[in-house]
């Protein structure tokens, strides 16, 4: 992991003191809630429906082991007792009262952590692949690239007030695990035929309201100039983007609306800063930077590759070897394996974890995986260095935590985001609906014969649950001040499993809350008797027949209900 310099503990505990002050200002009314507002978002502070929230960013979703447990001790002193890891691979906390928001923000600071710019139009968490430096498909480890850029966009001045938000992914593996083409700019590590390191350069994704599969502006950008690159990107965005708008402040609007002359622009604003002085030696990352920073990723003390076994060899069917199967994942070191902790089981949003789970995980993390975690894109937690031969005892105590789910992949290993119960954005709420549909798929026999799906909610048109993605995407809309849920179909993150990236297709008109559940299993009823067999997956199946065959099933359950048709938006 990166060790934070003098001169990094520096800046985030100067910020926090910075933040007190501003706190205290306010509070004590010498600075008004709109002068305040901005401050506080920039620092990660929302107020939201019942509290404020504070969103803690986990540059691309790594965690030691002692920075989970100040999370845990910040969940169990100033919240409820957990926290909410997201699909951007941070952690939210929903009830912390905004009179101890700078205690909090001194302790994630004593721990090298902080919220800078997971609110506000900035740059935001620069997010990659949960398995970076341990995937067994990886071409170039990303970490040290992804960390180049957080230092390099935090707190930019030129980028502190863009018209939107902006989103960066990176992923450095032949499969797409960071979803790049549904980011603001998505990059894909590449070597050429010279082995030399590039960026493929995506630009223009994004969901909300209008979801649009990024770009390539950049088939093959050498490492050096990435930073050029961007900054060429988004001076472009910051000089052209909507602001008159909110709806059309993203930048995907403006790359749709502009076209190649985007492009264009892109390219003469990078041509020019390369220019400024003779080459761009000045804009360009030094070689000795990256290799400081990468020095931070190399294999942790104590890993030493072995030779790799057949896991599942003499393994007796039952819970351990469908947890082999599900949550256990192939390593780029002999003798190791990455294993997903699942925060996905009846009774529990999906995403959460209890301050209790958090100071457990912390010690499997210690004991088992080099005190290194990961967030994952699904909103689970992953050990990155378990040695295979420690597998067993990992799985057993895992158990004993409520961790080790085998339903990575399948149905009920959903996205969601908290929703109406929290968001003060949402429409509808989020996490009663993950809870009627995990309920009713509880069978672990009828998940494994459904195979892998991916289910992501909503709850308003801001897409934070990734529905658009989902090959069963569910969103909360709202109709005359009532709760309704539309369903789509055959949507895609851009990893092998789900193919290309493209968005889901509604299937009809909304449903009410309680016919959610009832609509899923139609929909996977029909898919069972449509499949042309046992291996061929829903996403496979629903782009061989199209959505027509489950419209009508889908539909009929509101006929059941006697529910009225909602044409909600």
């Amino acid at each position: 992991m990166y060790a934070y310099t003098d001169f990094d503990r520096q800046f985030v505990h100067a910020r926090a003191a910075q933040y007190r002050d501003q706190l205290e200002r306010n509070l004590a009314g010498e600075l008004s809630d709109d002068h305040f507002r901005p401050l506080r978002l920039q620092n990660g502070w929302y107020v939201q429906r019942h509290a404020p929230m504070l969103r803690v960013a986990v540059p691309y979703g790594a965690l030691s082991a002692r920075q989970l447990r100040a999370l845990a001790g910040i969940a169990r002193d100033f919240d409820r007792g957990y926290g909410h890891f997201t699909t951007r691979q941070n952690l939210q906390y929903n009830w912390i009262p905004l009179t101890a928001s700078a205690d909090v923000m001194d302790r994630l600071a004593a721990v090298d952590m902080h919220g800078i710019q997971t609110s506000g139009n900035c740059i935001r968490n620069i997010t990659s692949d949960c398995f970076a430096g341990v995937a067994h498909d990886e071409i170039v480890d990303p970490r040290p690239y992804a960390e180049v850029l957080r230092q390099w966009s935090t707190l930019h001045p030129e980028f502190a007030f863009l018209p939107r938000k902006f989103k960066i992914a990176i992923s450095g593996t032949v499969e797409d695990r960071a979803a790049i083409a549904w980011h603001d700019i998505g990059l894909q590590l590449l070597k050429n035929e010279a082995g030399e390191v590039g960026f493929k350069v995506l630009v223009g994704g994004g969901m909300g309201r209008t979801p649009i599969i990024g770009q390539v502006i950049n088939e093959f950008l050498p490492w050096q100039q990435i930073l050029v690159f961007i900054e060429a990107i988004v001076r472009v965005y910051n000089r052209y983007g909507r602001r008159d708008n909110l709806y059309k402040a993203r930048i995907k609007i403006l790359v749709k609306a502009e076209g190649q002359q985007f492009f264009d622009d892109v390219n003469a604003e990078f041509k020019q800063i390369l220019e400024l002085d003779e080459g761009g030696r000045e804009h360009l990352i030094p070689q000795a930077e990256l290799d400081r920073v990468a020095a931070c990723f190399v294999r942790p003390n104590g890993v030493q590759a072995g030779v790799s076994s057949d896991i599942l060899a003499g393994v007796a069917d039952g819970a351990y070897k469908r947890w082999l199967e599900r949550n256990v994942h192939r390593h780029n070191v002999p003798g190791y394996r990455a294993v997903t902790l699942s925060l996905k089981r009846a009774g529990i949003a999906p995403g959460d974890a209890t301050d209790g789970q958090m100071d457990a995980a912390a010690d499997l993390a210690d004991r088992y995986s080099a005190s290194e975690l990961r967030v994952s894109h699904d909103q689970n937690l992953v050990l990155p260095w378990v040695r295979e031969a420690d597998l067993p005892a990992v799985f057993e105590a895992a158990r004993g935590l409520g961790l080790a789910t085998p339903n990575i992949g399948l149905l009920t290993d959903m996205i969601a985001c908290p929703g109406g119960d929290f968001c003060a954005l949402a429409n509808a709420r989020s996490i009663p609906v993950a809870a009627a549909i995990t309920e009713r798929f509880e069978d672990l026999d009828e998940l494994y014969d459904i195979g892998d799906i991916d289910l992501h909610i909503s709850g308003c048109i801001n897409s934070c649950g990734h529905h658009h993605s989902g090959h069963i995407g569910i969103l909360g809309v709202d109709k005359d001040g009532k709760e309704w849920y539309q369903v789509s179909l055959g949507g895609s993150d851009g990893s092998t499993l789900s193919g290309n990236s493209v968005a889901g297709r509604v299937i009809g008109p909304s449903f009410a809350a309680d016919e959610v559940a009832d609509v899923i299993e139609s929909v996977i009823d029909t898919y069972r008797s449509q499949r042309s067999s046992s291996a061929e997956r829903f996403i496979e199946t629903v782009r061989r027949i199209g959505l027509e065959p489950f419209k009508a099933p889908a539909n009929a359950v509101r006929t059941l209900t006697g529910t009225p048709a909602a044409n909600a938006n």
